[in-house]
């Protein structure tokens, strides 16, 4: 387990950067708890496609979401490579599973580029906006789409 130590970042907002397949997407480090290591989960019954179950957090009934799913992708079929990102926003906490974390960037907020307009409401509900770093594109995700009250409230 990794614990995230933010640092006050003069320049703009600290993002953690993961992978799923090959696309990179980030969330602000200011949300993430901790990242730790694959953790297979309970099923719940009748629960959302992309919600793999539950995990036990030091006590908490976590619910883990497969990002992937989420976004629309694949779904994931995780190994002892996958990372869970535990993240907060409000009173609601989640485990993130992705493929990899990649590192933490600094980005000013005026370097971050509205979602492009795809014709998709869906894409604008989950993308805040897109950054181009070196060669890499890094969609900015919207923590609270991804977490919707009622998965919210099992945590």
């Amino acid at each position: 387990m990794v614990e995230i130590v933010s640092k006050s970042s003069a320049g703009g907002r600290e993002y953690i950067t993961f992978r799923i397949g090959d696309q990179y997407f980030c969330i602000d480090i200011m949300s993430v708890r901790e990242i730790r290591g694959w953790t297979p989960a309970t099923t719940l019954p009748h629960a959302p496609g992309y919600v793999r179950g539950v995990i036990n957090l030091r006590g908490i009934v976590l619910p883990i979401i497969d990002l992937a799913d989420r976004l629309g992708f694949s779904a994931t079929e995780p190994t002892a490579r996958h990372v869970i990102i535990v993240a907060q926003t409000g009173k609601q906490v989640v485990g993130l599973l992705v493929d990899a974390v990649s590192d933490i960037i600094a980005m000013a907020a005026d370097k971050v580029q509205p979602t492009p307009d795809v014709g998709s409401d869906a894409a604008r509900a989950f993308v805040l906006g897109v950054m181009a770093i070196e060669d890499r594109m890094i969609s900015l995700i919207a923590l609270e789409s991804v977490m919707p009250a009622l998965v919210g409230e099992a945590a």
